[in-house]
C-alpha cells in the first residue's frame, strides 16, 4: 500500500502522528543532509507500525519533505490510526 508522509527534520524528538495536507506527519531529530532525515523517517514509521524497517520503502520524494512510501497491506489499519 502506498501512502504519503510529510517529514519534518530537526525536531527535538522523533514522533509520528497527525496530518498535514493529507500526509502523515513524521518528526525526526536528524538534519535534512545526505538523506539522514529520510532514513530516520522510514525507521520511525516502521517502529510506529510495528513492522520491520525493510518493509517500509521509499517510492518517491528522495529530496522532498513530502514522500510516498510503501507499507505492508497488513499495516494499513495501524497507519490510519496514526493519522
Amino acid at each position: 500500500m502506498q501512502v504519503a508522509i510529510h517529514v519534518l527534520p530537526g525536531a527535538s524528538r522523533a514522533r509520528v502522528g497527525g496530518q498535514r495536507g493529507g500526509a502523515l506527519v513524521v518528526h525526526v531529530t536528524e538534519p535534512p543532509i545526505a538523506g539522514q532525515a529520510t532514513i530516520a523517517a522510514l525507521a520511525a514509521v516502521a517502529r510506529a507500525l510495528g513492522v520491520p524497517k525493510r518493509d517500509v520503502t521509499l517510492i518517491h520524494g528522495h529530496s522532498s519533505r513530502i514522500k510516498i512510501i510503501e507499507i505492508p497491506d497488513s499495516a494499513a489499519i495501524g497507519f490510519a490510526a496514526l493519522a
